[in-house]
Protein backbone atom coordinates (compact mmCIF):
# COMPACT_ATOMS: atom_id res chain seq x y z
CA UNK A 1 0.00 0.00 0.00
CA UNK A 2 1.61 3.74 -0.86
CA UNK A 3 -0.40 6.80 -0.03
CA UNK A 4 -0.41 8.99 -3.18
CA UNK A 5 1.14 12.58 -2.26
CA UNK A 6 -0.95 15.82 -3.05
CA UNK A 7 0.30 16.45 -6.44
CA UNK A 8 -0.36 12.97 -7.72
CA UNK A 9 -3.94 12.93 -6.15
CA UNK A 10 -4.55 16.52 -7.46
CA UNK A 11 -4.65 15.26 -11.38
CA UNK A 12 -7.61 12.97 -9.83
CA UNK A 13 -9.56 15.77 -8.31
CA UNK A 14 -9.39 18.10 -10.81
CA UNK A 15 -10.44 15.54 -13.09
CA UNK A 16 -14.27 16.36 -14.80
CA UNK A 17 -16.73 14.67 -17.37
CA UNK A 18 -14.56 16.75 -20.10
CA UNK A 19 -11.16 17.65 -18.22
CA UNK A 20 -9.74 13.89 -18.74
CA UNK A 21 -6.54 14.16 -17.12
CA UNK A 22 -4.63 11.13 -19.12
CA UNK A 23 -1.96 11.37 -21.03
CA UNK A 24 -1.31 9.55 -24.19
CA UNK A 25 0.86 8.64 -26.78
CA UNK A 26 1.30 7.25 -30.53
CA UNK A 27 3.74 4.69 -31.44
CA UNK A 28 4.51 3.57 -35.14
CA UNK A 29 6.41 0.49 -34.79
CA UNK A 30 7.68 -1.08 -37.99
CA UNK A 31 8.33 -4.57 -37.79
CA UNK A 32 9.84 -4.99 -41.14
CA UNK A 33 13.02 -2.57 -40.41
CA UNK A 34 14.61 -5.41 -38.69
CA UNK A 35 12.95 -8.39 -40.05
CA UNK A 36 11.34 -9.09 -37.33
CA UNK A 37 7.70 -10.79 -37.18
CA UNK A 38 5.07 -9.32 -35.71
CA UNK A 39 2.28 -11.98 -34.05
CA UNK A 40 -0.82 -9.72 -31.53
CA UNK A 41 -0.08 -13.04 -29.35
CA UNK A 42 3.49 -12.53 -28.78
CA UNK A 43 3.13 -9.19 -28.71
CA UNK A 44 0.69 -9.00 -25.56
CA UNK A 45 2.68 -11.95 -24.21
CA UNK A 46 5.61 -10.13 -24.15
CA UNK A 47 4.01 -6.68 -22.20
CA UNK A 48 2.99 -9.36 -19.47
CA UNK A 49 5.99 -10.93 -18.81
CA UNK A 50 7.66 -7.18 -18.19
CA UNK A 51 4.59 -5.75 -16.20
CA UNK A 52 6.13 -6.83 -12.72
CA UNK A 53 9.06 -3.82 -14.01
CA UNK A 54 6.42 -1.05 -13.44
CA UNK A 55 4.57 -1.44 -10.08
CA UNK A 56 1.88 1.14 -11.52
CA UNK A 57 0.76 -0.92 -14.27
CA UNK A 58 -0.68 -3.65 -11.54
CA UNK A 59 -2.03 -1.31 -8.85
CA UNK A 60 -5.56 0.36 -8.37
CA UNK A 61 -6.85 3.34 -6.40
CA UNK A 62 -8.28 2.25 -2.93
CA UNK A 63 -10.36 5.88 -1.75
CA UNK A 64 -10.39 6.80 1.84
CA UNK A 65 -13.65 6.84 3.51
CA UNK A 66 -15.08 10.01 3.67
CA UNK A 67 -11.91 11.36 1.48
CA UNK A 68 -11.06 11.99 4.73
CA UNK A 69 -7.12 12.07 2.90
CA UNK A 70 -5.16 11.43 -0.15
CA UNK A 71 -6.39 7.48 -1.63
CA UNK A 72 -4.14 4.83 -1.92
CA UNK A 73 -2.51 2.20 -4.71
CA UNK A 74 -2.59 -1.52 -3.89
CA UNK A 75 -1.97 -3.95 -6.24
CA UNK A 76 -4.96 -5.41 -8.30
CA UNK A 77 -5.87 -9.01 -7.13
CA UNK A 78 -8.25 -9.05 -10.17
CA UNK A 79 -5.48 -8.02 -12.91
CA UNK A 80 -6.88 -8.58 -15.98
CA UNK A 81 -4.49 -7.81 -19.33
CA UNK A 82 -7.33 -8.50 -21.53
CA UNK A 83 -9.06 -5.47 -20.43
CA UNK A 84 -6.10 -3.37 -20.89
CA UNK A 85 -4.78 -3.89 -24.09
CA UNK A 86 -7.12 -3.77 -27.01
CA UNK A 87 -7.18 -4.93 -30.80
CA UNK A 88 -8.03 -2.58 -33.32
CA UNK A 89 -7.25 -2.38 -37.20
CA UNK A 90 -6.74 0.91 -39.23
CA UNK A 91 -9.78 1.11 -41.87
CA UNK A 92 -7.81 0.54 -45.42
CA UNK A 93 -6.67 3.68 -47.05
CA UNK A 94 -7.23 5.70 -43.55
CA UNK A 95 -3.85 7.36 -43.78
CA UNK A 96 -2.05 9.52 -40.80
CA UNK A 97 -5.31 11.66 -40.90
CA UNK A 98 -7.90 8.36 -40.29
CA UNK A 99 -4.96 7.02 -37.69
CA UNK A 100 -4.95 10.63 -35.78
CA UNK A 101 -9.41 10.70 -35.43
CA UNK A 102 -8.69 6.85 -34.13
CA UNK A 103 -5.94 8.37 -31.36
CA UNK A 104 -8.44 11.30 -30.58
CA UNK A 105 -11.16 9.52 -29.94
CA UNK A 106 -9.79 7.17 -27.64
CA UNK A 107 -7.98 10.21 -25.84
CA UNK A 108 -11.69 11.19 -25.48
CA UNK A 109 -12.74 8.53 -23.20
CA UNK A 110 -12.12 8.08 -19.66
CA UNK A 111 -10.13 5.44 -17.85
CA UNK A 112 -12.35 3.31 -15.20
CA UNK A 113 -11.16 4.35 -12.07
CA UNK A 114 -12.25 0.41 -10.22
CA UNK A 115 -8.79 -0.59 -12.36
CA UNK A 116 -5.30 0.26 -12.81
CA UNK A 117 -5.33 3.62 -14.88
CA UNK A 118 -3.90 2.87 -18.12
CA UNK A 119 -4.79 0.85 -21.29
CA UNK A 120 -2.99 0.47 -24.73
CA UNK A 121 -5.04 0.21 -28.33
CA UNK A 122 -2.97 -1.85 -30.40
CA UNK A 123 -3.69 -0.92 -34.19
CA UNK A 124 -2.92 -2.64 -36.89
CA UNK A 125 -3.53 -2.43 -40.88
CA UNK A 126 -1.02 0.67 -41.23
CA UNK A 127 0.74 0.61 -44.58
CA UNK A 128 3.74 -1.13 -45.27
CA UNK A 129 3.25 -3.67 -42.61
CA UNK A 130 3.31 -1.39 -39.26
CA UNK A 131 1.60 -1.35 -36.30
CA UNK A 132 0.35 1.61 -34.10
CA UNK A 133 -0.11 1.75 -30.17
CA UNK A 134 -2.00 4.41 -28.92
CA UNK A 135 -1.23 4.18 -25.24
CA UNK A 136 -3.24 6.24 -22.26
CA UNK A 137 -1.92 6.51 -18.35
CA UNK A 138 -3.12 9.00 -16.07
CA UNK A 139 -1.57 11.63 -14.73
CA UNK A 140 -1.89 10.66 -11.75
CA UNK A 141 1.16 7.66 -12.55
CA UNK A 142 3.34 9.54 -14.98
CA UNK A 143 4.65 12.56 -15.73
CA UNK A 144 6.97 13.38 -18.72
CA UNK A 145 10.37 11.53 -16.77
CA UNK A 146 8.33 9.06 -15.25
CA UNK A 147 6.16 7.79 -18.41
CA UNK A 148 9.74 7.80 -20.07
CA UNK A 149 11.27 5.62 -17.66
CA UNK A 150 8.26 3.39 -18.17
CA UNK A 151 8.49 3.46 -21.83
CA UNK A 152 12.34 2.09 -21.56
CA UNK A 153 11.21 -0.83 -19.55
CA UNK A 154 8.81 -2.23 -22.13
CA UNK A 155 12.26 -1.32 -24.86
CA UNK A 156 15.31 -2.84 -25.73
CA UNK A 157 18.21 -1.53 -27.48
CA UNK A 158 17.90 -4.39 -30.09
CA UNK A 159 14.75 -6.63 -31.85
CA UNK A 160 12.91 -9.43 -30.60
CA UNK A 161 14.34 -10.00 -27.57
CA UNK A 162 12.29 -11.93 -25.24
CA UNK A 163 12.18 -10.99 -21.25
CA UNK A 164 11.52 -14.15 -18.65
CA UNK A 165 10.33 -12.76 -15.52
CA UNK A 166 11.37 -14.07 -12.28
CA UNK A 167 9.82 -16.36 -10.40
CA UNK A 168 9.01 -14.77 -7.13
CA UNK A 169 7.06 -11.82 -8.12
CA UNK A 170 5.57 -10.61 -5.10
CA UNK A 171 1.85 -11.33 -4.70
CA UNK A 172 -0.87 -8.79 -4.28
CA UNK A 173 -1.85 -6.92 -1.40
CA UNK A 174 -4.27 -7.42 0.80
CA UNK A 175 -7.06 -4.42 0.64
CA UNK A 176 -6.39 -1.89 3.94
CA UNK A 177 -9.58 -1.84 5.98
CA UNK A 178 -11.99 1.23 6.25
CA UNK A 179 -11.23 1.87 9.86
CA UNK A 180 -7.42 1.28 9.16
CA UNK A 181 -7.65 3.84 6.63
CA UNK A 182 -9.53 6.04 8.71
CA UNK A 183 -7.66 6.33 11.64
CA UNK A 184 -4.52 6.83 9.74
CA UNK A 185 -6.46 9.67 7.91
CA UNK A 186 -7.17 11.28 11.29
CA UNK A 187 -3.46 11.00 12.58
CA UNK A 188 -2.42 12.40 9.57
CA UNK A 189 -5.43 15.57 9.84
CA UNK A 190 -2.30 17.97 11.96
CA UNK A 191 -0.26 17.93 9.59
CA UNK A 192 -2.48 19.70 7.25
CA UNK A 193 -2.05 22.37 9.20
CA UNK A 194 1.32 23.55 7.70
CA UNK A 195 -0.55 24.70 5.33
CA UNK A 196 -0.81 28.25 7.06
CA UNK A 197 2.87 28.09 6.77
CA UNK A 198 2.72 27.94 2.75
CA UNK A 199 1.09 31.49 2.99
CA UNK A 200 4.00 33.54 4.12
CA UNK A 201 6.23 31.34 1.89
CA UNK A 202 4.43 32.21 -0.55
CA UNK A 203 4.30 36.23 -0.07
CA UNK A 204 7.82 35.69 0.28
CA UNK A 205 9.04 34.34 -2.91
CA UNK A 206 6.38 36.92 -4.73
CA UNK A 207 8.31 39.77 -2.53
CA UNK A 208 11.10 38.01 -3.71
CA UNK A 209 10.31 37.82 -7.47
CA UNK A 210 9.11 41.75 -7.77
CA UNK A 211 12.73 42.96 -6.02
CA UNK A 212 14.70 40.92 -8.69
CA UNK A 213 12.47 42.80 -11.65
CA UNK A 214 13.54 46.19 -10.12
CA UNK A 215 17.13 45.30 -9.41
CA UNK A 216 18.06 43.11 -12.72
CA UNK A 217 15.44 45.48 -15.30
CA UNK A 218 15.41 42.50 -16.95
CA UNK A 219 12.83 40.60 -18.69
CA UNK A 220 11.59 37.22 -17.13
CA UNK A 221 8.19 35.26 -17.25
CA UNK A 222 4.80 37.30 -17.63
CA UNK A 223 2.35 36.52 -15.15
CA UNK A 224 -0.36 34.30 -15.41
CA UNK A 225 -4.32 36.19 -16.40
CA UNK A 226 -2.32 38.35 -18.79
CA UNK A 227 -2.59 36.15 -21.82
CA UNK A 228 -4.87 37.13 -24.34
CA UNK A 229 -8.34 35.27 -25.19
CA UNK A 230 -8.02 33.25 -28.44
CA UNK A 231 -10.56 30.78 -30.04
CA UNK A 232 -9.10 27.52 -27.73
CA UNK A 233 -9.19 29.73 -24.74
CA UNK A 234 -12.96 28.34 -23.70
CA UNK A 235 -14.05 25.80 -21.70
CA UNK A 236 -13.47 22.30 -23.14
CA UNK A 237 -15.85 19.40 -23.89
CA UNK A 238 -14.90 15.97 -23.82
CA UNK A 239 -14.50 15.24 -27.75
CA UNK A 240 -10.48 15.63 -28.74
CA UNK A 241 -8.74 16.24 -32.30
CA UNK A 242 -5.34 14.94 -32.80
CA UNK A 243 -2.19 15.88 -35.05
CA UNK A 244 1.37 15.10 -35.42
CA UNK A 245 4.60 15.79 -37.02
CA UNK A 246 7.89 14.48 -37.41
CA UNK A 247 10.87 16.75 -37.70
CA UNK A 248 14.69 16.32 -37.72
CA UNK A 249 16.90 17.02 -34.48
CA UNK A 250 19.58 18.10 -36.50
CA UNK A 251 17.25 20.72 -38.12
CA UNK A 252 16.37 21.89 -34.56
CA UNK A 253 20.05 21.87 -33.10
CA UNK A 254 21.68 23.58 -35.90
CA UNK A 255 18.88 26.90 -35.37
CA UNK A 256 19.94 26.13 -31.72
CA UNK A 257 23.73 26.71 -32.65
CA UNK A 258 23.48 29.50 -35.07
CA UNK A 259 21.57 31.95 -32.91
CA UNK A 260 23.24 30.62 -29.14
CA UNK A 261 20.10 29.74 -27.84
CA UNK A 262 18.65 26.22 -26.41
CA UNK A 263 16.69 23.57 -28.02
CA UNK A 264 13.53 24.53 -26.09
CA UNK A 265 13.69 28.44 -27.30
CA UNK A 266 14.04 26.76 -30.72
CA UNK A 267 11.01 24.37 -29.71
CA UNK A 268 9.21 27.17 -28.33
CA UNK A 269 9.56 29.60 -31.19
CA UNK A 270 8.28 26.58 -34.03
CA UNK A 271 5.07 26.74 -32.22
CA UNK A 272 4.50 30.11 -31.61
CA UNK A 273 5.18 30.14 -35.69
CA UNK A 274 2.95 27.61 -36.30
CA UNK A 275 0.04 29.13 -34.15
CA UNK A 276 1.16 32.79 -35.26
CA UNK A 277 0.21 30.54 -39.10
CA UNK A 278 -2.57 29.04 -37.70
CA UNK A 279 -4.60 32.21 -36.06
CA UNK A 280 -3.82 33.88 -39.19
CA UNK A 281 -5.60 31.67 -41.42
CA UNK A 282 -8.78 32.00 -38.98
CA UNK A 283 -8.09 36.06 -38.76
CA UNK A 284 -7.62 35.97 -34.86
CA UNK A 285 -3.86 36.66 -34.48
CA UNK A 286 -4.08 38.90 -31.08
CA UNK A 287 -2.40 41.90 -31.37
CA UNK A 288 -0.42 41.22 -27.95
CA UNK A 289 2.26 37.70 -27.22
CA UNK A 290 0.40 34.03 -26.96
CA UNK A 291 1.26 32.77 -23.23
CA UNK A 292 2.73 28.93 -22.59
CA UNK A 293 2.91 27.22 -19.63
CA UNK A 294 6.07 25.11 -20.04
CA UNK A 295 6.22 22.41 -17.29
CA UNK A 296 9.79 22.02 -15.95
CA UNK A 297 10.46 18.64 -14.69
CA UNK A 298 12.14 18.70 -10.53
CA UNK A 299 12.99 14.64 -10.61
CA UNK A 300 16.80 15.79 -10.34
CA UNK A 301 16.37 18.90 -7.62
CA UNK A 302 13.40 18.06 -5.39
CA UNK A 303 13.93 17.46 -2.14
CA UNK A 304 10.79 14.55 -2.00
CA UNK A 305 11.39 11.31 -2.66
CA UNK A 306 7.68 10.02 -2.52
CA UNK A 307 5.39 10.30 -5.51
CA UNK A 308 5.32 10.25 -9.43
CA UNK A 309 4.66 13.99 -10.55
CA UNK A 310 8.07 16.20 -9.78
CA UNK A 311 7.14 19.13 -11.72
CA UNK A 312 6.86 22.58 -11.48
CA UNK A 313 5.77 25.09 -14.59
CA UNK A 314 7.98 28.22 -16.41
CA UNK A 315 5.14 30.39 -18.16
CA UNK A 316 6.65 32.06 -21.40
CA UNK A 317 5.87 34.33 -24.19
CA UNK A 318 5.80 32.80 -27.66
CA UNK A 319 5.85 36.45 -29.22
CA UNK A 320 3.59 35.16 -31.82
CA UNK A 321 2.52 39.20 -32.59
CA UNK A 322 6.48 39.15 -34.23
CA UNK A 323 6.66 38.16 -37.92
CA UNK A 324 10.14 37.69 -37.89
CA UNK A 325 11.02 33.94 -36.59
CA UNK A 326 14.95 35.15 -36.05
CA UNK A 327 13.19 38.04 -33.88
CA UNK A 328 11.12 35.65 -32.36
CA UNK A 329 13.01 32.78 -31.57
CA UNK A 330 15.61 35.89 -29.84
CA UNK A 331 13.36 37.32 -27.52
CA UNK A 332 11.85 33.55 -26.45
CA UNK A 333 15.78 33.34 -25.29
CA UNK A 334 15.99 36.12 -23.80
CA UNK A 335 13.11 35.73 -21.99
CA UNK A 336 13.33 32.07 -20.65
CA UNK A 337 16.82 33.30 -19.44
CA UNK A 338 15.53 35.52 -17.10
CA UNK A 339 12.43 33.41 -16.11
CA UNK A 340 15.08 30.46 -15.30
CA UNK A 341 16.62 32.45 -12.36
CA UNK A 342 12.60 33.59 -11.13
CA UNK A 343 11.88 29.43 -11.63
CA UNK A 344 15.18 29.19 -9.35
CA UNK A 345 13.51 31.97 -6.60
CA UNK A 346 10.36 29.89 -6.50
CA UNK A 347 11.94 26.58 -5.97
CA UNK A 348 11.91 23.08 -7.54
CA UNK A 349 9.08 21.86 -4.63
CA UNK A 350 6.30 24.89 -4.68
CA UNK A 351 3.44 22.68 -6.60
CA UNK A 352 4.28 19.68 -4.75
CA UNK A 353 4.51 21.37 -0.66
CA UNK A 354 0.70 22.95 -1.85
CA UNK A 355 -0.53 20.17 -3.28
CA UNK A 356 0.06 18.24 -0.05
CA UNK A 357 -2.06 19.88 1.57
CA UNK A 358 -5.16 19.62 -1.47
CA UNK A 359 -8.26 18.87 0.38
CA UNK A 360 -9.96 16.41 -1.46
CA UNK A 361 -13.53 16.89 -1.17
CA UNK A 362 -13.34 20.74 -1.73
CA UNK A 363 -11.20 20.39 -4.76
CA UNK A 364 -13.35 17.78 -6.85
CA UNK A 365 -16.52 20.25 -5.76
CA UNK A 366 -14.43 23.16 -7.10
CA UNK A 367 -13.65 21.65 -10.39
CA UNK A 368 -16.73 20.14 -11.13
CA UNK A 369 -18.49 23.32 -10.57
CA UNK A 370 -15.70 25.31 -12.93
CA UNK A 371 -16.62 22.78 -15.65
CA UNK A 372 -20.46 22.88 -15.12
CA UNK A 373 -20.56 26.87 -14.93
CA UNK A 374 -17.97 27.06 -18.31
CA UNK A 375 -16.38 30.08 -15.53
CA UNK A 376 -13.38 29.79 -18.41
CA UNK A 377 -15.45 31.58 -20.59
CA UNK A 378 -16.00 34.33 -18.38
CA UNK A 379 -12.29 35.13 -16.50
CA UNK A 380 -9.07 36.32 -17.49
CA UNK A 381 -7.15 34.06 -19.56
CA UNK A 382 -4.22 32.06 -17.23
CA UNK A 383 -1.97 31.32 -20.28
CA UNK A 384 -3.15 30.25 -23.86
CA UNK A 385 -1.72 26.26 -23.81
CA UNK A 386 0.59 23.76 -22.69
CA UNK A 387 3.65 23.42 -24.53
CA UNK A 388 5.93 20.40 -23.17
CA UNK A 389 9.30 19.48 -24.14
CA UNK A 390 10.23 15.92 -23.01
CA UNK A 391 14.14 14.32 -23.56
CA UNK A 392 13.72 11.03 -25.31
CA UNK A 393 16.12 8.41 -26.56
CA UNK A 394 19.09 9.17 -29.22
CA UNK A 395 19.08 5.32 -29.81
CA UNK A 396 17.06 3.03 -31.92
CA UNK A 397 14.32 1.63 -29.27
CA UNK A 398 12.54 -1.74 -29.66
CA UNK A 399 9.53 -1.20 -28.62
CA UNK A 400 8.38 -4.94 -27.12
CA UNK A 401 10.63 -6.38 -29.36
CA UNK A 402 9.63 -4.30 -33.00
CA UNK A 403 11.59 -0.56 -34.14
CA UNK A 404 10.46 2.24 -33.18
CA UNK A 405 10.21 4.68 -35.97
CA UNK A 406 8.10 7.62 -34.72
CA UNK A 407 6.82 8.61 -31.12
CA UNK A 408 3.97 11.15 -30.35
CA UNK A 409 2.97 12.60 -27.03
CA UNK A 410 -0.19 13.78 -26.32
CA UNK A 411 -0.48 15.73 -22.54
CA UNK A 412 -4.02 16.51 -21.25
CA UNK A 413 -5.97 19.70 -22.43
CA UNK A 414 -7.34 21.97 -19.53
CA UNK A 415 -10.51 24.71 -19.27
CA UNK A 416 -9.70 27.79 -20.64
CA UNK A 417 -6.73 26.42 -22.69
CA UNK A 418 -7.87 23.61 -24.77
CA UNK A 419 -4.82 23.13 -26.70
CA UNK A 420 -1.35 21.12 -25.76
CA UNK A 421 1.70 20.60 -27.65
CA UNK A 422 4.08 18.17 -26.45
CA UNK A 423 7.37 17.41 -28.08
CA UNK A 424 9.82 14.40 -27.61
CA UNK A 425 13.57 13.38 -28.98
CA UNK A 426 13.93 10.03 -31.08
CA UNK A 427 16.69 8.46 -32.35
CA UNK A 428 17.48 12.23 -34.63
CA UNK A 429 13.90 13.23 -34.57
CA UNK A 430 11.82 15.67 -32.51
CA UNK A 431 8.45 14.16 -32.52
CA UNK A 432 5.60 16.91 -32.05
CA UNK A 433 2.09 15.85 -31.03
CA UNK A 434 -0.62 18.31 -31.15
CA UNK A 435 -4.35 17.76 -28.85
CA UNK A 436 -7.19 19.62 -28.45
CA UNK A 437 -10.41 20.37 -27.65
CA UNK A 438 -12.39 19.38 -30.84
CA UNK A 439 -15.00 21.87 -30.86
CA UNK A 440 -12.49 24.67 -30.17
CA UNK A 441 -9.71 23.66 -32.21
CA UNK A 442 -11.56 21.05 -35.10
CA UNK A 443 -8.55 21.71 -37.52
CA UNK A 444 -5.35 20.76 -35.30
CA UNK A 445 -3.56 19.13 -38.04
CA UNK A 446 -3.04 22.99 -39.51
CA UNK A 447 -0.61 23.56 -36.73
CA UNK A 448 0.83 20.38 -37.23
CA UNK A 449 1.24 21.09 -41.01
CA UNK A 450 2.66 24.69 -40.19
CA UNK A 451 5.73 23.17 -38.07
CA UNK A 452 7.78 22.40 -41.15
CA UNK A 453 7.44 25.46 -42.86
CA UNK A 454 8.14 27.50 -39.31
CA UNK A 455 11.41 25.35 -39.28
CA UNK A 456 12.61 25.76 -43.15
CA UNK A 457 11.96 29.45 -42.24
CA UNK A 458 14.32 29.50 -39.56
CA UNK A 459 16.73 26.96 -41.24
CA UNK A 460 17.18 28.89 -43.71
CA UNK A 461 18.06 32.05 -41.86
CA UNK A 462 20.52 29.81 -39.83
CA UNK A 463 22.47 28.96 -42.88
CA UNK A 464 22.44 32.40 -44.04
CA UNK A 465 23.92 33.63 -41.05
CA UNK A 466 26.49 30.94 -41.03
Amino acid sequence: MERLTGLDASFLYLETDTQLLHVCALLILDPAADGVVYEHAAFKAELGRRLHLIPAMTRRLHAVPFNLDHPVWVRDSNFDLDYHVRRLALPSGAGDRGLAELAADIAGRPLDRSRPLWEMWVVEGLPHGKVAVVSKYHHAIVDGITGTNMMMHLCDMQPGVSYTPPADITPADTDPSDLQLAGEALLNLPGRLGMVGMVPKTVGILGGLVQRRRESGGRGMPLPFTAPRTPFNRAITQHRAISFEQTELSDIKEIKTAFNVKVNDVVLAVVGGALRSYLELHDELPETSLMASVPVSTHDTSRHEEGTNKVSTIFARLYTEIEDPVARVLAIAEDNRGAKEEHNLIGADFLQDWGKYAPPNTFQLAARAYSSFKLADHHPVVHNLVISNVPGPNFPMYFLGVRVSSMYPFGPVFHGAGLTATVISNNGHLDFGFIACKELVPDVDKIADAVPEVITELLKAAREKA
